[in-house]
């Protein structure tokens, strides 16, 4: 695996307890499989599953106050939907992407060799297996700060009214507005194999980066960008 240290700076989190974030990125294809005999690694004993079903829950309650604090006046029924706008495979693939966690976890050789490292059930599973163990590291507070903080690109859809479903119309509309010139978009990277490709894209403006969003086609991509670029300028950034 990389460096577990570069991953907390990735992650913005330092771990008192860095065996958590070691079984939360254990796919349970390890423990299948038999250490050589002269190895001197041992081998790892626990896998991220029970981190997995913890961090999903915890997922679940960050989600819920979000959604609850900004729509005072949705029912049960429209608050479940806006939680699962976020809380799905897709979504927390997406943000596993973004932390590279593919590149931190631990595989067994057979689930190496098929692809696993860019898989998006692994990467979803690894992704929740993280926030179990913030939590349990540090608490639900520093939990729900990472997940925020994670989601924050996305979140700004939740404020942006009638045409949160089309960013990239919105963000050229403010732009627009205040200085009556157009973004341009670029895909700056392309990566991983052609069933599970992976898109980078910024959204700039006479040069200057407005905003950056990570995607499994281009067209993603430069919508994340848009929504980046979106919170931004809401906040003043």
């Amino acid at each position: 695996m990389a460096d577990l240290q570069q991953l907390e700076e990735r992650l913005g989190h330092q771990f008192g307890r860095i065996e958590l974030l070691t079984e939360a990125l254990t796919h349970r294809s390890v423990l299948h499989e038999s250490s050589p005999k002269k190895s001197v690694v041992p081998k790892p004993t626990t896998d991220n599953q029970r981190l997995e079903f913890f961090g999903d829950a915890v997922l679940q309650l960050a989600l819920t106050e979000v959604v609850f604090d900004r729509f005072p006046k949705a029912d049960e029924g429209e608050l479940t939907k806006l939680r699962a706008r976020f809380a799905n495979r897709h979504m927390l693939c997406h943000l596993a992407r973004a932390l590279s966690l593919g590149d931190y976890l631990h595989l067994g050789k057979g689930e190496e060799a098929s692809g696993g490292r860019s898989r998006t059930s692994n990467l979803a599973d690894a992704f929740e297996s993280v926030i179990g163990a913030i939590y349990l590291d540090a608490g639900f507070e520093a939990a729900r700060r990472f997940v925020i903080a994670q989601l924050q690109p996305e979140l700004v859809q939740l404020d942006v009214g009638p045409d949160a479903d089309n960013p990239k119309g919105m963000l050229q509309e403010l732009i627009q507005e205040r200085q009556g010139k157009n973004p341009l978009y670029r895909i700056t990277s392309q990566s991983g194999p052609d069933h599970a490709k992976h898109f980078e894209a910024v959204v700039e403006l006479d040069g200057e980066e407005l905003g950056r969003g990570l995607g499994q086609s281009k067209k993603e991509a430069e919508t994340r960008a848009a929504q980046e670029a979106i919170c931004k300028l809401k906040n003043g950034l």
